[in-house]
């Protein structure tokens, strides 16, 4: 059974946005020239980049828009006018964003052909709460306010600038897609995982990582290879930096790890590569000796601690402390200990005395508490009252 064939021609809105297929219908189309297409944002403003050809029905999507009409002086004219429009908008949005106190980094503003609506690019740590924002905007342009919070990839992308190698960046240029690039690739290619040396400004792997990953099995590479578990305990390399690996989870195949630095990450297995025995020896070499820190100015040391006397010998000295300082020590309350003391005997003491057992009267071997010290001076105290009356 043959498949159905359409005709199709590619559609770029951006110098190095993604390529959309529409249908051409009766009009003479090739490629450079501006056509004006209906997509689900609206309508919209595109350069043609792919010219007409026969594609089978599995590469589209089905149905086909097809194309309005080819665009004239007067759409390149008011293309120009949103930019100028987007513009002021953006200083507005950033106004809104300080008054609101958002912690959010405005990126990009973008307009619809038919201003029917206007797309607000950010970037965040975590989730923002934007909604008060999105009632004031929409109060100031009276029209469809979307914001879309984008990654830091998707930053590079539309801020675009200069790469390491010295020439423009190649997401900003003609990358149409982001492709997977992993650490090991990397490795293949025998370069340095150092990861300042093989990251681009997004503080992601560079993408370029993936234009000679093919090239390093001689152009054919019918099945990947494995991805072998990383061992408890070996030291690997990631993104982040050089770690050990801590622990594995083999249903999410991802790796714990903890980095060099103190800090404690998980990464997939793709994206570590153990290192040799040798080098992991020279990674933990060139950290700093225990006791310093990093800016090599060793760490405050605490003096040397108190020894801990015997309990007999503690004891002894409280008793003879007590005597001297009865006076004192009359009406304050000290911290004892719950548990039996031992005497100088060897024998426990217990703070009440044993059941049938006159208070006066202790047995042998006993340490007298400082608690009853002045219940036993009662006595003394009744004779002298005694001598007085005579």
């Amino acid at each position: 059974m043959e498949n159905n064939m359409q005709t199709v021609i590619g559609v770029r809105f951006k110098k190095a946005g993604k390529i959309y297929y529409f249908s051409p219908g009766k009009l003479e189309i090739v490629p450079g020239d501006d056509v004006i297409v209906e997509t689900a944002r609206g309508v919209e403003y595109g350069k043609t980049v792919i010219g007409p050809r026969e594609v089978p029905d599995e590469e589209v999507v089905l149905p086909l828009k097809v194309v309005h009409r080819k665009a004239t002086e007067a759409d390149a004219r008011k293309v120009e006018e949103n930019h100028r429009r987007e513009q002021e908008a953006f200083a507005i949005c950033e106004q809104k964003i300080a008054a609101h106190h958002l912690e959010m980094k405005l990126v990009d503003v973008e307009y619809t052909f038919d201003v029917n609506k206007i797309v607000f690019y950010f970037t965040a740590d975590g989730r923002v709460d934007f909604r008060e924002l999105v009632k004031d905007l929409a109060s100031v342009f009276r029209t469809r306010i979307e914001l879309r919070q984008i990654g830091v990839r998707d930053e590079a992308k539309l801020m675009g600038g200069i790469g390491c190698c010295g020439r423009p960046l190649c997401c900003a240029t003609f990358l149409g897609d982001f492709e997977p690039v992993s650490i090991r690739m990397a490795k293949e290619q025998n370069l340095s995982l150092n990861p300042t040396k093989i990251s681009g400004i997004c503080g992601r792997l560079m993408c370029c990582l993936k234009y000679e990953s093919n090239c390093y099995c001689g152009g054919h590479c019918p099945k990947k290879a494995v991805v072998q578990e990383p061992q408890q305990g070996s030291i690997v390399a990631t993104i982040e930096g050089d770690g050990k690996v801590i622990s594995t989870n083999g249903q999410r195949r991802t790796a714990t790890i903890l980095l060099l630095n103190g800090r404690t990450i998980v990464a997939a297995w793709e994206d570590v590569v153990e290192k040799d025995p040798e080098e992991a020896a020279a990674a933990a070499a060139a950290q700093p000796a225990h006791g310093e820190k990093e800016s090599g100015q060793p760490t405050e040391k605490r003096g040397p601690r108190r020894p801990r006397h015997s309990r007999e010998h503690t004891g002894a000295q409280d008793h003879a402390r007590g005597e001297s300082e009865d006076g004192e020590r009359k009406g304050s309350r000290r911290r004892r200990s719950r548990r039996p003391h031992e005497t100088r005997d060897g024998q426990p003491r217990s703070a009440r005395p044993r059941e049938g057992q006159p208070r006066g009267e202790r047995g042998e071997g006993e340490h007298r508490s400082r608690r009853r010290r002045p219940r036993d001076r009662q006595p003394h105290a009744a004779q002298d009252r005694e001598e007085k009356k005579e």
